[in-house]
């Protein structure tokens, strides 16, 4: 009920907001929307068309404005920039968090960058040129700037003092991150531990010295995987002799996880760069296009082994009643192998309990899961086939085979390939299936070509 009640305030707001814009009315406008959470700001300029939005930027301020612009993703703020002016988007730049006016500069590749970064306030200017030298998908390059450091000199009540003039400017004041004379980093005080000290206690006898810390070249994905195991809400980037160079807070994580997720998913199905539904026909099928002909390929193979075994084939024409079950089934257990692996990879329980405990378990899990098909299976044959048990066996150990070597085959794939410093989510899903195919298929013919002299 509560949840209903909120949804329905939430649209009345709305309304609200956009009668008041539609009648020009700045005051009104101005006291209803700014009493809105950012996020239910942007959700209303979102739903605005386009002559509402541009009103809306003469009703705010460059600073009001960019808490909305920060909110938006990169293709809504593309289509923003083009409306706004250039003095306008420079003041909303100066507001914004560094790291996100690089990535919207990077990721657009705004023509006019240079202009707008000279024009910037020139410490502003000079966070965000640092952040875009940063190779991507790196600490270094989600890191913010905006953080509090601390001298390891400062007393308690100094401290205290100065959050009050810039902890407004900060992304978060929860650790304040203790540097030394030559900017190293060299401890880290919770604001818990600042507010119970005593006012004349120095930073020295209050922070901790056992300070986790990422380099500045660190994989975002393994500073994601640090922040989640030790239950950070920031952690401190380091550059050149240790010295502090910013932080990286949860939100920026929770970014990351969502952009390594939309990777893998199109790693596993063989579409990466093509899951994002804004792309148009054209480029989605460029995208996917190297995969499929790469499949296809793969897919010949397959049918070679068909062909190679066509006089079993017309011998006993049954067997190729029974080709998609081994195959269907064989694929689906080498993808669930090949999710668990990938899984273990990224949450680090590979290296944790070793690679060949999680061969070992998938091999037994395959093992019992051919017995349990094969049992099942050369049963259903054998009495809907008019006891013809030769028949039964030959699918029921054929699939027995195949769904144990599936799921061998999905866990070490993957492995290998994280050996070869390569994305194990690579290992996608139709080229696991694909190479179990050409596998079980193998497995099916030699098998029932080794007994063809018993069925005829």
């Amino acid at each position: 009920m509560n949840q209903l009640l909120k949804l329905k305030q939430k649209k009345d707001y709305q309304k609200q907001v956009i009668k008041y814009i539609t009648e020009r009315n700045l005051k009104m406008f101005r006291e209803t929307f700014l009493e809105l959470h950012p996020t239910d700001q942007v959700e209303v300029f979102k739903e605005m068309e386009l002559p509402l939005q541009k009103q809306l930027l003469l009703f705010l301020t460059p600073e009001e404005f960019s808490d909305i612009f920060q909110g938006l993703d990169l293709e809504d703020q593309s289509e923003v920039f083009t409306h706004i002016g250039f003095q306008y988007a420079v003041a909303m730049f100066n507001y914004m968090s560094a790291d996100d006016v690089a990535d919207f500069l990077l990721e657009i590749e705004v023509e006019n960058a240079d202009d707008i970064l000279q024009s910037m306030d020139q410490e502003e200017a000079n966070k965000v040129i640092e952040l875009m030298t940063y190779a991507p998908r790196t600490a270094g390059a989600i890191m913010t700037k905006e953080f509090i450091r601390i001298s390891v000199e400062s007393t308690a009540a100094q401290v205290i003092e100065e959050l009050r003039q810039t902890a407004m400017d900060a992304e978060t004041i929860y650790y304040l991150y203790v540097v030394d004379t030559e900017e190293r980093l060299a401890g880290v005080v919770s604001l818990r531990d600042l507010i119970i000290a005593q006012p004349d206690q120095t930073i020295d006898d209050i922070m901790s010295t056992q300070v986790v810390s990422v380099p500045v070249n660190e994989d975002q994905e393994e500073v994601a995987r640090l922040i989640k195991e030790y239950d950070f809400l920031a952690v401190p980037v380091i550059g050149k002799e240790g010295k502090l160079v910013g932080i990286i807070t949860v939100d920026d994580v929770i970014d990351v996880l969502e952009e390594e997720t939309d990777d893998d998913f199109g790693e596993f199905a063989a579409s990466k760069g093509a899951t994002d539904l804004n792309l148009t026909a054209f480029s989605a099928a460029k995208k996917r296009a190297p995969w499929i002909v790469l499949l296809m390929f793969f897919g010949m193979i397959t049918a070679n082994i068909i062909g190679r075994f066509e006089e079993t084939l017309q011998q006993i024409v049954i067997l190729a009643a029974f080709m998609p079950l081994i195959m269907g089934t064989a694929g689906n257990t080498g993808t669930q192998s090949l999710a668990v692996a990938v899984r273990g990879l990224a949450t680090g329980s590979v290296e944790k309990n070793g690679v060949w405990q999680i061969v070992k378990r998938e091999l037994g899990t395959g093992l019992m899961l051919g017995v349990v098909c094969m049992v099942v299976l050369t049963g259903i044959i054998g009495v809907f086939y008019q006891g013809n048990w030769l028949l039964a066996f030959i699918v029921g150990a054929s699939l027995f085979l195949a769904l144990s070597m599936a799921a061998v085959i999905g866990a070490v794939v993957p492995l290998i390939i994280n050996r070869l410093k390569i994305d194990p989510a690579i290992a996608s899903g139709p080229f696991i299936t694909t190479l179990n195919d050409i596998l079980s298929l193998l497995i099916y013919f030699s098998i029932a070509t080794t007994m063809m002299d018993k069925m005829i």
